[in-house]
């Protein structure tokens, strides 16, 4: 069982999967959406209003992998109720003796964090740990592949305007993991059977300034790069987002971003290299912009 197999994380680990044989099905709050898998997949609703029809969705399946979340508050979408929803996945989950969760989480989440996103990944995790079921917690970063939205708008704009606004010093740290990458990690932790929290992470460490200019020498940009103090950024990417109709950036993401949460105190778990992808695919960066809400909203 896959959630949000036909949107970005999920669907490479169902691809994973489906190469190995294995039956997928998905749990998704998107059913109409176009089917990459050719109906190799079978698609049923997540049904979070109500607990035994989703537990009994989940009967038979021997591994969950959870990738349910917001990135951010929309509406009655928040986060405070992604957690709710998330521990009723967890109790169908056990009702229905499901063997193991894969869990797709943040790095560095904690349950005193001021972000409702790193706070609210902890306290899913919590509920991960204290099902009584087997489990490993994969913590990401940043997660890059065709479908990304970060490194792809990011390219968007340097091919589009003179100038980049950076929040801040922009020395503050990521350390990406290729979508492929994940993916194989989490296969791998379906099959184990000790419980285990491992941060998913790349081999390399960038700044967002380097991360940027990596980016615009790979689409030709020149355009310049201003720092501008981060209430500015932020105002700026208000009139962007209004101009696109999307959710640009957020402050809790940049405030995540800044407090250096996205980087890793352990070795790489991931091996491809992002400087490699990103010089493979340069000509589809940016081509195109990629819209949060038309993803997941509209």
């Amino acid at each position: 069982m896959v959630t949000g197999a036909f949107g970005y994380t999920g669907r490479y680990i169902a691809r994973r999967l489906l190469a190995r044989g294995r039956r997928v099905i998905t749990l998704t709050g998107h059913p109409d959406r176009v089917d990459p898998f050719g109906g190799r997949v079978r698609v049923a609703p997540f049904d979070f209003d109500r607990p035994a029809a989703l537990a009994e969705t989940l009967r038979g399946a021997t591994v969950l992998f959870n990738t349910y979340w917001v990135r951010f508050s929309r509406g009655r979408t928040t986060h405070d109720l992604a957690v709710e929803r998330s521990r009723i996945l967890v109790r169908a989950a056990k009702e229905a003796g499901v063997r193991r969760i894969v869990h797709v989480s943040i790095a560095n989440p904690s349950r005193e964090s001021p972000l409702p996103y790193f706070q609210g990944k902890a306290l899913v995790e919590e509920a991960v740990r204290d099902s009584g079921l087997g489990y490993a917690i994969l913590r990401p970063t940043v997660i890059y592949g065709l479908e990304d939205i970060l490194l792809n708008n990011i390219a968007w704009l340097l091919r589009r305007f003179p100038l980049f606004a950076i929040a801040g010093s922009g020395e503050y740290r990521l350390q990406p993991i290729f979508a492929e990458d994940l993916a194989d990690l989490a296969v791998r932790a379906a099959a184990g059977d000790e419980d285990w929290v491992v941060d998913a992470v790349g081999p390399e460490v960038y700044t967002f300034n380097g991360l940027v200019r990596l980016l615009a020498a790979a689409v030709g940009s020149r355009a310049r790069l201003v720092h501008l103090p981060p209430g500015v950024a932020l105002a700026l990417s208000g009139l962007l987002g209004a101009a696109v109709r999307d959710g640009v950036l957020t402050r809790d993401e940049l405030d995540g971003l800044m407090a250096d949460l996205l980087v890793s105190s352990g070795p790489p778990t991931g091996s491809t290299r992002l400087s490699d992808w990103v010089a493979q695919h340069a000509d589809r960066l940016g081509a195109s912009y990629a819209s949060e809400l038309g993803r997941h909203y509209r």
